[in-house]
């Protein structure tokens, strides 16, 4: 439903193993108790042993209504901004 990958201004410059990004995004999944909106943040850093980005950090949140799992969705948005992470790949749009 919606997806966005975040990183700090001017992460181009930086070598890749100092490279981070964050991507949270809002899924609607069903599974055996019916259907949820999962709230998704996972943290993507340089592996100089994989020579690849690696995804870790993996945290989710399930809520049964569409509008909490908005309001999860933005004061996610917000910390990973707070933090610094205010580049996002929806600015390209």
């Amino acid at each position: 439903m919606m997806q966005e990958v975040l990183a700090k201004p001017g992460y181009e410059d930086l070598p890749l193993s100092e490279q981070e990004f964050y991507e949270i995004c809002l899924e609607e999944t069903i599974d055996g108790l019916g259907g949820w909106f999962v709230v998704k943040q996972t943290r993507a850093s340089w592996s100089e042993i994989d020579r690849g980005f690696m995804w870790d950090k993996a945290e989710r949140e399930k809520w049964l209504t569409l509008e909490k799992a908005q309001e999860c969705y933005r004061v996610r948005l917000q910390a990973l901004r707070d933090d610094g992470f205010t580049q996002s790949d929806m600015d390209l749009f």
